[in-house]
Parts: structure tokens; C-alpha cells; sequence
């Protein structure tokens, strides 16, 4: 994903595709004003255009079996904290290129859906907390588990219908 110009090559042997679930990500926490070109060009690059180009290749092998998008977006795709600036506007961005996909491909039986999980127990977020200066606790935030349970959920929702985005955050209380 890194390398977006090898997809094409990388996925030409794809001739029909079920379901393409978009789950990469990085982040860097840090103020507006100390994140550099590079930071913001590695998040937008890995986030929202490795994105776009592997589903522009893949989209042919989507349409021929009238396939599914599932794109793991985050909670900061919806709304922006301090510190989350260059991930929160890649999140939005991807926020912008989930609802033209679906507009786009509507038409060709491919359906989009974009899932907003908030923190997931993962080795991203234990690199984040330790950025935020916290420690990190696996049983406060959502199990991956979860998160691949509501990708599930809408994939096995009926062709009558369509999931074009769910929330999940974790539980307060458990």
C-alpha cells in the first residue's frame, strides 16, 4: 500500500472480488503547528490514496459479482481533537471518498460501507497512548473482534438494503 503504483501489477490476477475491506492505517499525534510535510504526506498517502487506487483496481473485479467496500474509518472521521489534525483530516477525507464511491457505484450493485470504530485494542493504540503520555489498558477500548463483528454485520446484510456506515465505540461499563 505503501507503493501505489505496484497495485495495478499486484492485483491484476483479480478477476472477481466478494469483498475488499480497507483497514490500514497510521497516525502520528502531534500539534498542527509540529506535524511536518512528511508526517502529512505518509498519513494521507497510506490513509486515503493507497485507498483510492487499490479499489480503482479492484473496482472491475468488484462490479463483476456486484461486490462490497467495507472501509475501517475511525471516530476522528467524524470528529477532530487536538493533536489528531493530519490523521482526523485524512479520516474526514476518507469519510468524503467512501460517500462518492457509493454514490458512484450504487449504479453497479457495489455496495460501500464505512465502519467508525472508536479506540481498538491494537498495537496502533498502544503507540498512541504512549504519544498521549497515558497508559495503556487492552480492556478499556474495543477488541478487534468487535470491530471484524460489525465488518460481518454488514456484510451479511441483505441485498435489499444497504449499511453505508455504523459506529461502534467501547463500552464505559463492562
Amino acid at each position: 500500500l505503501a507503493d501505489p503504483e505496484s497495485l495495478p501489477a499486484a492485483t491484476e490476477h483479480i478477476t472477481t472480488l466478494d469483498v475488499l475491506v480497507h483497514s490500514a492505517g497510521v497516525v502520528t499525534i502531534a500539534p498542527l503547528h509540529q506535524t511536518p510535510l512528511q508526517v502529512w504526506r505518509q498519513t494521507l498517502d497510506l490513509n486515503v490514496i493507497a485507498v483510492a487506487e487499490l479499489t480503482r483496481v479492484l473496482l472491475p473485479a468488484l462490479r463483476a459479482v456486484r461486490g462490497q467496500v467495507v472501509m475501517i474509518n475511525s471516530g476522528a472521521g467524524k470528529r477532530s481533537s487536538p493533536n489528531w489534525g493530519s490523521y482526523a483530516a485524512s479520516k474526514f477525507a476518507l469519510r468524503g471518498y467512501a460517500e462518492a464511491l457509493l454514490a458512484e457505484e450504487e449504479p453497479h450493485g457495489v455496495r460501500v460501507t464505512t465502519i467508525y470504530p472508536g479506540r481498538t485494542a491494537t498495537d496502533m493504540q498502544r503507540e498512541v497512548r504512549e504519544a498521549e503520555g497515558a497508559d495503556y489498558d487492552p480492556e478499556a477500548y474495543l477488541r478487534p473482534e468487535t470491530v471484524a463483528d460489525a465488518v460481518v454485520f454488514a456484510l451479511r446484510t441483505p441485498r435489499d438494503g444497504q449499511l453505508t456506515e455504523l459506529t461502534v465505540r467501547p463500552a464505559r461499563y463492562r
